[in-house]
């Protein structure tokens, strides 16, 4: 059970737009009392045009300690920070924010971890694989870079945004860990098929995969947390695939949140 807030209560938000989605305001509160600390996580809808005078205010609230970070802030809020994790500093994202003695914030990206433990928990070691990636934004980034770390054969990138594609094919490779290319939303032949795009969050949004084409030995895995099941991941699971929804992601990674924003990971 979360505790009441109280006058001394320590504040955390996470920040996105849309924002129903989410669901770490009640786990992550409800970490904060498991480990005796007198805090509570809020959900905050902000827009793109909105995210600098949120920020500008945030910076300057005593009480708040931390900022979760969601779609699609994760690169504006790189920018404001004081310093950062290596991944983070690579990826140029973040997706938390913790205050600094200083007042000013320090981030990391966590997502990639979250992701790949959720597929690990399922029995998956991406090692030796090949794997198809659909988004290269902020989450996609982590999760391409956990994959390329993970020791993938090969990786494979599909992305809208063809300069933010190459962007990152172009700094994976760089890494000389594994080798990335260009994708499309064809999955046959690959072993693993990561969803780290919103479609399915929305009533008609394409498949982010031609799913026709998924073999039953695959595993897939997806970021969306709303709905629980998302098409995707009911399309694959009619094949037969293991698979891991957004949730299992966030299962997975709840506890290094809140490690990070207690700054008890030593990151």
């Amino acid at each position: 059970m979360i505790p009441a807030p109280t006058g001394a209560t320590r504040l955390y938000v996470i920040v996105g737009d849309p924002i129903a989605q989410v669901r770490s305001p009640a786990g992550v509160s409800a970490e904060f009392a498991a480990r005796g600390h007198d805090g509570m996580l809020v959900p905050v809808q902000v827009s793109v045009a909105d995210l600098p005078d949120f920020l500008s205010v945030a910076s300057r609230l005593k009480n708040l300690d931390g900022i979760v970070v969601t779609i699609p802030h994760k690169f504006a809020c790189y920018q404001i920070c004081a310093s950062a994790t290596e991944r983070a500093h690579f990826l140029r994202t973040v997706n938390l924010m913790r205050r600094r003695a200083d007042g000013s914030w320090h981030g990391d990206m966590v997502d990639g971890l979250g992701f790949l433990g959720a597929a690990r928990a399922k029995g998956i070691d991406p090692k030796g694989m090949r794997a198809l990636l659909v988004g290269a934004g902020g989450a996609g980034s982590a999760i391409a870079l956990e994959l390329i770390e993970g020791g993938v054969r090969e990786l494979a990138i599909h992305d809208s945004s063809v300069e933010r594609r190459d962007t990152l094919i172009r700094q994976l490779n760089g890494l000389g860990k594994g080798q990335a290319r260009v994708g499309t939303s064809d999955p046959s032949g690959f072993d693993f098929i990561a969803n780290a795009t919103p479609a399915g969050m929305k009533d008609g949004d394409p498949l982010p995969v031609d799913v026709t084409r998924l073999a039953p030995s695959a595993y897939c895995g997806c970021v969306i947390t709303k709905p629980e099941v998302s098409p995707f991941i009911a399309e694959a699971r009619k094949l037969g695939c293991v698979t891991a929804t957004g949730t299992d992601m966030y299962r997975q990674h709840q506890s290094i949140m809140v490690d990070f924003l207690l700054g008890t990971d030593g990151a």
